[in-house]
């Protein structure tokens, strides 16, 4: 997963999309999920952190990462992969 670049995170927890004007109100593990992102990690990784720092199941994770990621591309707010 690969967030576009032109999206921008404010640390109060807003997704700004520039090319259509729309912004997203997302929650604090959304916004780290999105960091940790736009740093380049893996998906695998991601959910690892949020696994150890939040002491959830990696099952859960990895279906809301999973929900989180569609989300974001129903939005066209990620890079297509491949």
């Amino acid at each position: 997963m690969k967030i576009r670049k032109n999206i921008a995170l404010s640390d109060s927890g807003f997704l700004f999309n520039p090319s259509t004007g729309d912004s997203y109100s997302i929650n604090p593990i959304g916004q780290e999920i999105i960091k940790h992102i736009q740093k380049g990690m893996t998906e695998e990784e991601v959910a690892d952190i949020i696994v150890k720092e939040y002491m959830i199941d990696h099952d859960s994770v990895e279906k809301d990462l999973y929900d989180f990621k569609q989300m974001l591309n129903s939005y066209k707010l990620i890079e297509d992969e491949g």
